[in-house]
């Protein structure tokens, strides 16, 4: 067998360029058997189908052929030179300098992304400040407050007086924003109409404008004003706008709170019968939801302490894919919240990237030192841990395990949720000893 001349150069510390010879003879045996594959392909007049002379075959498709030999060559040439060096490329090589002509070797170099290497000694020594979880009277309390407010009752007020603080105006309203004589951009002065809603008059909850503007009116009144909102108002659609409304109140009603006792535990129905219970039961909820953040922060604290603790370049591959993941997962969120696709598509997605890099090569790094940590400390994955994470899967999606997994095997993602478990159990190792 005749052999393949190369050279390989440290680019930086995760690139890598070979340049990689693939002598004559075995360009020429391929060039023959492409064109071997063009004669019985061809049409070309004047001959007969599988009849073109090979010499015609070169000049009229020369260039196709090169292509096609390089295209076979290339990736096995350059697959078998990486693993004879024992490198494993995380990026699809850049091909540069590539010389193929007839009955010479075929010349080129490849340029790629390899990971770093990585030490990680020292690990063990990360210990994140402990968090003492405690759960307060007061937050009970709040919770408790909560319920009564959602089992609340609404009577109508049969007198004829007008509405005052603690009353809420049954009503029904439509209102649009003021453009000062500007035309509005494509649906962005939609009118906000409501047929029922309850207004609080002088709730804290409500915004104080719209509230004033209602006081004193009795059941049968419309009344038209405009409320203007601040900046940074909760709801974007209305934040910084003028709106006129234009509102009729249908009734006056009055709100009765149950009282707070063992009878109203008793009438939510399920598993408790005393007031004492439910706090009980309450409390307990609100200590594991505690703990559970305090578990994720501390987390969170952890990685941050390893991508700090080491310096090492990664792989510019790995945070572009990185990105991507975050850009998917942000787009999905505002289609989610109701932006429309055509909306989406007007992104400034170069800024979004950017925007992004920073955060992505973190994450690479806490995933690639991860990784690591799960080596050192032997960590694995069974079969049966993936098995269960599939299943998750498919309630999540409605879908059977088989179903999922299948379309994870074809996507080849199944590697992916593997080394994400993997992962997970080093960043658990590493919290359970700081505990």
């Amino acid at each position: 067998m005749t052999s393949t001349e190369t050279k390989n150069e440290n680019v930086s510390a995760c690139t890598r360029e070979v340049s990689i010879e693939i002598p004559a003879d075995v360009v020429t045996r391929q060039t023959e058997s492409v064109i071997s594959k063009y004669q019985k392909m061809a049409r070309i007049p004047g001959f007969r189908r599988g009849k073109t002379p090979a010499t015609i075959i070169r000049q009229k498709f020369m260039e196709d052929i090169r292509t096609e030999v390089a295209e076979t060559l290339i990736p096995k040439y350059f697959k078998e030179e990486a693993e004879k060096q024992s490198l494993v490329p995380v990026s699809q090589p850049r091909v540069t300098d590539l010389h193929i002509h007839d009955g010479e070797p075929l010349r080129f170099k490849a340029t790629f992304e390899v990971m770093p290497e990585i030490e990680v000694s020292g690990y063990q020594e990360l210990r994140p400040e402990p968090v003492v979880v405690t759960v307060t009277d007061e937050e009970v309390g709040q919770t408790l407050e909560n319920i009564r407010q959602q089992h609340a009752t609404y009577t109508n007020v049969e007198e004829d007086r007008p509405l005052q603080d603690g009353d809420f105006a049954q009503a029904s309203f439509k209102g649009s924003a003021k453009t000062d004589g500007e035309s509005p951009a494509e649906g962005e002065n939609k009118p906000v109409e409501m047929d029922e809603v309850l207004v609080e008059i002088g709730g804290s909850n409500t915004i104080a404008e719209f509230s004033e503007n209602l006081r004193g009116a009795k059941a049968g009144e419309e009344r038209n004003f405009e409320v203007t909102y601040p900046q940074d108002f909760s709801d974007q659609r209305l934040s910084g706008k003028t709106f006129q409304y234009q509102v009729k109140i249908k009734g006056i009603k009055q709100k009765s709170v149950p009282e707070l006792n063992d009878e109203f535990v008793k009438e939510l129905g399920g598993e408790f019968t005393t007031l004492d219970e439910l706090k009980a039961k309450i409390r307990e909820g609100m200590q594991q939801e505690k703990e559970h953040q305090a578990e994720h922060q501390a987390k969170d604290k952890i990685v941050e302490d390893l991508v700090n603790k080491y310096q090492f370049d990664v792989p510019d591959s790995l945070v572009e894919q990185q990105i991507d993941v975050r850009l998917d997962r942000g787009l999905r969120a505002l289609a989610a919240q109701g932006m429309k696709t055509e909306d989406l598509k007007k992104l400034d997605f170069a800024r979004l990237r950017d925007g992004q890099r920073e955060a992505a090569k973190r994450e690479v790094k806490a995933s690639l030192l991860l990784e690591k940590i799960a080596d050192s400390e032997k960590i694995e994955v069974s079969d049966d841990e993936l098995a269960r994470e599939i299943e998750g899967i498919a309630r999540q999606m409605n879908q059977t395990p088989e179903a999922i997994r299948a379309r994870l095997t074809q996507d080849g993602a199944v590697d992916r949720i593997r080394d994400r478990i993997r992962n997970e159990k080093a960043l658990e190792f590493l919290y359970r000893r700081s505990a």
